[in-house]
């Protein structure tokens, strides 16, 4: 009898052995515990920058999830993009109240130009950017130099993507306030002409007398999703002038504000 009760308590020393307790959560668990702490600490990090708190912490981390950071069976609404969607009209309707109250002299024209220079894709890179939201997106299993291609492609949406979560968390105060402390001091001093330099210099051109400007792509480099276009324009009697972007359009407009600042057009600007 004396044998039998040690060998039951010995199998369940070893038993008890064998489960983790509270104190020792074994590996697996106390990867999935330490990682979420570093997600914690990093979203504490981002919502420090942004100046608000979400309290419903899924929201922001949504909006930091690219689609390819989902598993194949769930929901691509699992993603930044539905996000975005919302964050872009959001954003446009802050700016455009800023707009309205800031230049209550500029007619429709004018407040339309400025609006769309705000709102424009590269103003909230620029704003992701100066957050250090770049670091923080969540992708999928993508190569390093993919991966950080991908980041800066996104980078833009995924401001949207904050704006729309702030505005379902804390509401349109809460998102008009974000918005106004990162873009009041670009509305205030526009980082490119409200002119395109293309209608400029299509309007110097005809008071000289000369032809409409003729646009020709010199030159395409760069791989397919990230391409860089060199474009030249030429009017009778002037030297060609060249310009870089990351699109023909972007292209055309720097090679406007070329041939302007050579012939030092006033309000050619650099064509952003």
């Amino acid at each position: 009898m004396i044998d039998e009760t040690a060998d039951i308590a010995a199998t369940s020393r070893n038993d008890d052995a064998s489960v983790p307790s509270d104190a020792d959560p074994g590996p697996v668990a106390a990867k999935k515990l330490r990682g979420k702490a570093a997600a914690k600490a990093a979203a504490a990090v981002i919502e420090q920058r942004i100046g608000y708190t979400f309290a419903d912490p899924a929201l922001l981390a949504t909006a930091f999830t690219h689609v390819s950071a989902l598993k194949a069976a769930r929901n691509r609404a699992d993603s930044y993009q539905r996000l975005e969607f919302l964050g872009d009209h959001v954003l446009g309707l802050v700016v455009s109240d800023m707009l309205y109250r800031a230049f209550p002299k500029a007619d429709e024209g004018e407040l339309s130009k400025r609006l769309a220079d705000l709102v424009r894709k590269e103003t909230c890179v620029d704003v992701a950017k100066s957050l250090g939201f770049l670091e923080a997106i969540k992708l999928g299993s993508v190569g390093a130099g993919a991966g950080a291609r991908l980041r800066k492609s996104v980078l833009g949406d995924i401001c949207e993507a904050v704006i729309g979560a702030v505005f379902l968390d804390g509401g349109y105060a809460a998102a008009a306030r974000f918005v106004e402390t990162n873009w009041l001091e670009r509305m205030r001093k526009p980082q490119r002409p409200l002119r395109d330099p293309k209608t400029v210099l299509q309007e110097w051109a005809q008071g000289k007398g000369l032809p409409v400007p003729v646009y020709r792509e010199v030159e395409r480099t760069g791989p397919h999703h990230d391409p860089q276009f060199r474009v030249a324009v030429d009017l009778p009697g002037l030297p060609s002038a060249e310009g870089i972007g990351g699109s023909k359009r972007a292209a055309e407009k720097a090679a406007a504000s070329a041939m302007l600042a050579s012939e030092e057009v006033k309000g050619g600007g650099n064509g952003g």
